[in-house]
């Protein structure tokens, strides 16, 4: 291998792969990334055994190659180089220079690089994946004994893509557009994290999916459960409609809760004609406050995790949001200024 690229497209794509790559591991080729020059470019690859990464650069090659090289350590270079960097291979080593700055680092065998094997995808379509996902991975759930809920549920609802994630405690879904038919599949949380903006083009299978961005490519398998029957908690005969500020709400919720313990975060709501109060106890310490809401029913308390209450109006826009209420133990049903989008509440208990 002998080529020269510039350095801040060595860094880019080093960045871009190096995410997937896990830092604490006792296994060297894990620790690496595949370099593969060919014709006028660079591939460069990373992977966790679960999720493959690669993109590729323009680049001056001289001799074609592969070899692996580790990731942190070519990265930390590409960064702190002053220019142009070129890349030959020695005796097992990998040569990189840039000015007068040389660097020899150990290589490892391309052979033994892992891959996830081919794969036949049952559906291929275009979608800005990141957007639709982006409102629902707030509630992905890091409970490892229901690893069926660490993902986002990624399927077809009523003929749109549909992305749905929950922890038991809050659930988030998200219509997007009308795409093919495909089985409801469930996309890891870190694959979830790892999804580049904008459109791009989205291969799915029962056991993967593939997404490309021009020359990155991220292909990740899939988790292996049944996603719940999601859609029986979302209730459909909430009839207590409050609608108020965002932003009023988020604030006041969170300035109460500066009491509360980290145990117990639970910031209970008084709901009337006009007005939201909010209040939290926790032993001797206590808050109140109040904002003004837009509802004419009965009154009704209800008590929710402050926290989930902070994360859930944060996946929102700014602007009138609306709370749809049964009673004080039933789920609540969020909306407001994202079309096709649902958030649903837990409540808890309050004194």
């Amino acid at each position: 291998m002998r080529l020269t690229i510039p350095k801040s497209d060595l860094a880019r794509v080093l960045t871009n792969v190096g995410r997937v790559v896990e830092s604490r591991t006792t296994i060297p080729i894990l620790s690496s990334v595949m370099l593969t020059a060919t014709a006028d470019r660079l591939q460069v690859t990373g992977t966790d055994l679960d999720i493959v990464a690669t993109d590729a650069a323009v680049a001056t090659v001289s001799q074609e190659g592969t070899l692996c090289v580790d990731a942190k350590l070519l990265a930390d270079i590409a960064k702190k180089s002053s220019g142009d960097i070129s890349l030959s291979e020695d005796n097992g080593q990998l040569i990189v220079k840039s000015g007068r700055s040389v660097f020899k680092l150990a290589t490892l065998p391309a052979a033994d690089f892992p891959t996830l094997g081919a794969d036949k995808y049952d559906a291929t379509f275009d979608i800005d994946l990141a957007s639709l996902f982006a409102p629902v991975a707030f509630a992905i759930s890091d409970e490892q004994t229901r690893y069926y809920l660490g993902g986002v549920f990624f399927h077809i609802k009523d003929g749109t893509a549909t992305a749905v994630a929950t922890d038991g405690h809050r659930l988030s879904r998200n219509k997007g557009p009308s795409i093919p038919e495909f089985e409801g599949v469930i996309v890891p949380k870190k694959t979830v994290g790892l999804l580049p903006k904008g459109v791009v083009s989205v291969q799915v299978s029962t056991a993967k999916i593939k997404i490309t961005a021009g020359d990155f490519v991220l292909t990740s398998k899939l988790i292996d459960g049944t996603f719940p029957d999601y859609q029986r908690v979302i209730p459909t005969a909430n009839d207590k409609l409050v609608t108020v500020d965002r932003d009023t709400f988020m604030k006041a919720a969170d300035r109460v809760a500066t009491v509360s313990s980290e145990k117990a975060r639970a910031v209970k709501l008084s709901i009337a004609e006009g007005s939201i109060g909010f209040s939290v106890s926790s032993g001797d310490a206590a808050a109140n406050d109040e904002v003004e809401a837009e509802y004419d029913g009965e009154p009704i308390e209800i008590g929710f995790n402050s926290r989930y209450v902070t994360e859930i109006m944060g996946v929102l826009p700014a602007g009138s949001v609306q709370l749809a209420l049964a009673d004080a133990g039933s789920p609540a049903v969020i909306t407001g200024g994202a079309e096709g989008l649902t958030l649903i509440l837990m409540p808890m208990r309050v004194s």
